[in-house]
C-alpha cells in the first residue's frame, strides 16, 4: 500500500497550511492542500461603516497589511464612484512597490533560498574563492573575503552553542542539496544582510502611511499632505528619503538578488521540468498611471492566459456575475444553494460548516470537505494568481523591458520558454518582476515631483468622505496584485452600512482544495506535476515547491470573535 506524507504544519509561511501527498512508489501521485484554521472577517465587517473597513481587513495578514487596507478603500471607492487625486495614485503605487520588493527580497532570503542552499556546508566553504565567485557575478560591495570569513565564523559560533534558531530543523545534508559550498557561504552573507536592508526600506511605508505595519490609508485618497514647508507633511526631507530608499532597494536587488537568484538556479536546472499543473493564469492588474478605472494605464496588465497559451490574453470582466465564483465543495463552509454550487462574491455567503476529524488526526478526509478555504474559479476553471502570472502577462502583452528580461534570463540558462511554467520558473519571475518594480518606482517618484514643481499637491478629495452623497444601494470591487497575486475586496453597501463584504485572495486562488468537479487547486495541481520525493521522511520537494508560490495562509484563514476574545490556544511542547 502507497504511503501518505503529511506536511503540517508547512514552516517558514505566515499562517497554518497542511499538505497531504498519496504516494505512488516515489512519485507524488495526488496532492491535498488544507488551511487548517477558518477566515472570519467577512462576519465582522457586516454592518460597519464602509469607511472604517480597511482598518479590519488590513488586519487579515500581518505581512501584506498595506495591500488588504488599499484593497478595502479601492473597494468603497468603486462603489461610490470615485476618482481619487492622481498625486494618491503615485503615492499609493509607491507604498505597492516598496512592498513588492520588501516582501519578495524577504521571500527569496529568507523563506525560500534554504529550499536549495545548505546552510551548514557554508562551514566549508573558501572564503577566498567565496570572494571570488561573488566579484564574478556582480558588483556587490560586501564581497571581501574577510567579509565571507566573518559570515563564516558568526555561523560556526551558533553551530557549536548549538544555537542555530531559525536554522534548525531544517533537513542539512538532504542529498538534493547541491550548491557548493562557496555558493552556499555567498547566499547565507546575503541572508544576513537582507536582515539589515529590509529594517531601511519598510521605512517609506511610514513616511507616506505614518507607520509601518499596518500603515493609515483613507477613502479618497491618502492621509499624506504635501506641503514642502511644514514639518508635519510630505516635505523636501521626506521626499529625498524616499529617493534614498529607492536607490537602496534598486541597489541590492541588482546586486544581490538577481545574480543569487541566477547563480542558484544553474545547479537546480531541472527544477525548471516539474510544478506547474495548471497552466491558466489570471492577474486582476494594477499599479495605474492615471486612476484604477483605466486598466489600460496599468503596468501590470488585467487579463487571463489559458492552457499555457501566451498568444492569446482572454478579458477578465469583475462584474460578469459568471466570471469569477467560490466553490466550497470541499470546504468546512455551506451554501444556501449546496455545496455543489458556485458563488459570484457580491453574492458570496460565508457560512462555517466544520465537519472534519477532530485533531489530532492521521489524515485529512479528502472525499469529503477538508479545508477552511473556499475555491475561487474562473468561468469553472482553476487558475494560478502571483508573480508568474504577472510576468507572462506582461511578457504576453509585448511589454518590452520584461520580454528583454525574461529573453536574457533564459539565454543565460540556456531554458527555453517553457521553462517559465515550473517551480524554478515562479522564482525566477519573482526577481524578474522585482527588478522592473525597482525601475518602475523611480519612475513614479519622479512623475509625483514633477506634479509638486506644477504647483499640484493635492492627494485628497473631501467629498467622497460625506456618505450622505453615496448611492442608497451601491457595490464595488477593489482590486491589486498582491506580491501573491491577485486580490479582490467585493463590497456591498446598503444604507451607509455595509450589507456584504468578501475578500477573495491570493492563497485562496492558488491553495484551494479540489472543487466541485474535482478540479486540484494550484498548490495541488503543481505538486502532481512531475514530482519524485528521495526521502519522504525529509520531503524537501514538497517544501520547494509550495514555496515557490510564497504561501500566506493568514490571509485566507483567519480566526476571532466580534469581541476580539480569544478563540484557540495552541500549545507545542
Amino acid at each position: 500500500m502507497n504511503a501518505r506524507v503529511v506536511v503540517d504544519p508547512i514552516t517558514r509561511i505566515e499562517g497554518h497550511l497542511r499538505i497531504e501527498a498519496q504516494m505512488d512508489g516515489d512519485r507524488i501521485a495526488q496532492a491535498y492542500s488544507s488551511g487548517t484554521m477558518v477566515r472570519g472577517i467577512e462576519i465582522i465587517l457586516r454592518d460597519r461603516d464602509p469607511r472604517d473597513a480597511w482598518a479590519f481587513a488590513q488586519r487579515i495578514c500581518g505581512v501584506c497589511t498595506l495591500v488588504h487596507g488599499m484593497a478595502s478603500i479601492r473597494a468603497v471607492e468603486n462603489a461610490v464612484g470615485a476618482k481619487v487625486p492622481a498625486n494618491a495614485e503615485l503615492i499609493r503605487n509607491l507604498m505597492v512597490g516598496a512592498q513588492y520588493i520588501h516582501d519578495h527580497v524577504m521571500h527569496f532570503y529568507h523563506l525560500h533560498a534554504l529550499d536549495w542552499v545548505d546552510v551548514v556546508s557554508a562551514l566549508s566553504a573558501d572564503p577566498a574563492a567565496t570572494a571570488e565567485l561573488a566579484q564574478s557575478l556582480s558588483s556587490y560591495p560586501r564581497s571581501s573575503a574577510g567579509y565571507f570569513s566573518d559570515v563564516q565564523k558568526k555561523v560556526a559560533d551558533f553551530v557549536e552553542a548549538g544555537q542555530l534558531g531559525i536554522f534548525a530543523k531544517a533537513y542539512w545534508g538532504h542529498p538534493e542539496y547541491r550548491l557548493p559550498p562557496e555558493a552556499n557561504l555567498m547566499a547565507v552573507a546575503h541572508y544576513l544582510d537582507a536582515l539589515v536592508w529590509q529594517r531601511d526600506v519598510a521605512r517609506l511605508h511610514a513616511i507616506f502611511g505614518g507607520k509601518n505595519p499596518h500603515p493609515n490609508f483613507v477613502v479618497g485618497g491618502v492621509p499624506s499632505p504635501i506641503d514642502l514647508n511644514s514639518d508635519s507633511a510630505i516635505n523636501s526631507k521626506r521626499l529625498s528619503q524616499v529617493q534614498e530608499i529607492i536607490n537602496s532597494m534598486k541597489a541590492f536587488v541588482t546586486q544581490a538578488y538577481v545574480p543569487d537568484t541566477l547563480a542558484i538556479a544553474g545547479f537546480y536546472r531541472d527544477w525548471f521540468e516539474r510544478g506547474e499543473g495548471l497552466g491558466n493564469f489570471l492577474c486582476v492588474g494594477d499599479l495605474p498611471m492615471t486612476s484604477m478605472s483605466e486598466p489600460d494605464s496599468f503596468l501590470f496588465p488585467r487579463g487571463v492566459i489559458l492552457d499555457r497559451d501566451l498568444s492569446t490574453v482572454h478579458d477578465l470582466e469583475l462584474d460578469d456575475p459568471l466570471g469569477i465564483e467560490e466553490y466550497v465543495a470541499h470546504s468546512w463552509y455551506d451554501y444556501s444553494g449546496g455545496k455543489a454550487s458556485g458563488l459570484h462574491p457580491w453574492s458570496g455567503e460565508t457560512e462555517l460548516n466544520y465537519t472534519g476529524p477532530e485533531p489530532p488526526y492521521e489524515h485529512l478526509d479528502v472525499d469529503q470537505s477538508y479545508s477552511w478555504l473556499k475555491s475561487p474559479r474562473w468561468k469553472g476553471k482553476a487558475m494560478e494568481v502571483g508573480p508568474l502570472a504577472r510576468v507572462l502577462m506582461l511578457y504576453a502583452k509585448g511589454h518590452e523591458p520584461t520580454q528583454e528580461l525574461v529573453n536574457q534570463t533564459l539565454s543565460q540558462l540556456e531554458l527555453p520558454t517553457s521553462a517559465l511554467f515550473s517551480t524554478l520558473g515562479r522564482t525566477a519571475a519573482r526577481t524578474l518582476e522585482t527588478a522592473i518594480l525597482a525601475d518602475a518606482m523611480q519612475g513614479w517618484l519622479d512623475q509625483l515631483l514633477a506634479n509638486i514643481r506644477a504647483g499640484d499637491t493635492r492627494t485628497f478629495d473631501e467629498t467622497l468622505w460625506e456618505p450622505s452623497s453615496w448611492p442608497k444601494s451601491c457595490q464595488g470591487v477593489g482590486v491589486m496584485e498582491a506580491p501573491r497575486g491577485a486580490l479582490s475586496h467585493w463590497i456591498v453597501i446598503e444604507d451607509e452600512k455595509i450589507a456584504n463584504y468578501q475578500a477573495i485572495v491570493p492563497s485562496t486562488w492558488n491553495a484551494g482544495p479540489r472543487d466541485a468537479g474535482d478540479q486540484p487547486g494550484a498548490y495541488e495541481a503543481a505538486l502532481e506535476d512531475r514530482h519524485t520525493m528521495v526521502d519522504p521522511a525529509q520531503p524537501l520537494e514538497i517544501l520547494r515547491t509550495i514555496h515557490s508560490f510564497d504561501p500566506c495562509i493568514a490571509c485566507a484563514v483567519h480566526v476571532t470573535d466580534p469581541d476580539g476574545e480569544e478563540l484557540v490556544q495552541v500549545k507545542v511542547n
